[in-house]
């Protein structure tokens, strides 16, 4: 029996409508092997959960250049806790400033990666083994 493949669901949150760095990822982990789905931009937190659930994903990528990730990404932390999907691994990326990434951490974002994160870092933390809670 083959082994399942690594799901991600690559997501845009709010109102920043900027996915070029998103885009990027999706496709870089795409061209690794990995099964990506893009949302595509200003999804809410709501949708976010629905389709990771939907899409029976490992994790979910959030991407965020606007500022709200102090609001949005724990909100999709507590959604997936919520919808009985506190196993996805949600991790983010974009203009995070280095204060907010202990808060973020603490809220349950399991990784911020920053500008100039490499596409192997990433794969690093995907591929690395998770705690059981």
């Amino acid at each position: 029996m083959a082994a399942k493949k690594t799901r991600i669901l690559i997501a845009k949150p709010g109102l920043d409508g900027h996915d070029r760095g998103a885009k990027f990822i999706a496709r870089a982990l795409r061209d690794e092997g990995y099964e990506v789905i893009y949302t595509g931009i200003r999804q809410t937190p709501e949708a976010i959960v629905q389709t990771a659930i939907q899409e029976d994903v490992d994790f979910v990528g959030l991407s965020l250049l606007s500022g709200a990730h102090n609001e949005l990404f724990p909100r999709v932390v507590d959604l997936l806790a919520a919808s009985g999907a506190g196993d996805i691994v949600v991790f983010g990326g974009g203009i995070i400033p280095e204060q907010d990434i202990p808060f973020l951490k603490n809220k349950g974002v399991a990784a911020i990666f920053g500008p100039g994160t490499t596409t192997r870092q990433i794969i690093e933390f995907l591929e690395s083994p998770r705690e059981s809670s």
